[in-house]
């Protein structure tokens, strides 16, 4: 009976990180109109498909006849050229859904489920001019925004936010803009 509570104490230690983070809940509603457009990106975990942007990243979406969303993401490499990355946005979820589908294959692939990645809309004001966006694992995380700035205590408000849905926020890596 003695050994219990370290047996209690050290199943808590090994389910403790499970504990803490929740299934991540995108918005009970996204509308797409209002979220189409131009957004700046404020700050990302870094990733391989990201590696040349070195300052002025944006993502553009618009929405295509078809329902689905055309994206353009956009930065500055550092030798001064920018690169951009045409792909597809779709909502297997239907209207309203958060839970969107990204791909940047070629369309003539985009019968493999394997091209296309989870892009869930998390947070979001209610005058569509700050999102943080990621996906399930929790691997990938950015924040948007309208503007090329934020204003400082909005951005700790959302942090705040990012954090209580599971995120390591000392992960992020600011964006420049210009």
């Amino acid at each position: 009976m003695k050994w219990l509570p370290t047996v209690f104490a050290l199943l808590l230690c090994l389910a403790g990180p499970a504990l803490a983070t929740a299934p991540l809940t995108p918005v009970s509603l996204l509308d797409l109109r209002r979220y189409q457009g131009v957004w700046y990106e404020i700050a990302n975990y870094p990733n391989r498909f990201q590696k040349m942007c070195v300052a002025g990243t944006t993502a553009t979406y618009t929405i295509q006849p078809d329902g689905n969303v055309e994206v353009l993401n956009r930065c500055r490499k550092s030798d001064g050229t920018w690169a951009a990355a045409r792909g597809a946005a779709r909502v297997p979820g239907g209207p309203g859904s958060a839970r969107l589908q990204v791909r940047f294959a070629p369309a003539w692939l985009s019968w493999l489920s394997v091209v296309w990645a989870p892009y869930w809309v998390f947070d979001i004001d209610r005058d569509y001019t700050l999102a943080a966006v990621g996906e399930p694992s929790r691997e990938y995380l950015w924040i948007l925004s309208r503007t090329p700035t934020v204003d400082p205590a909005r951005y700790q408000a959302l942090l705040e936010r990012i954090r209580a849905a599971g995120y390591d926020v000392t992960r992020l890596s600011p964006t420049p803009q210009p």
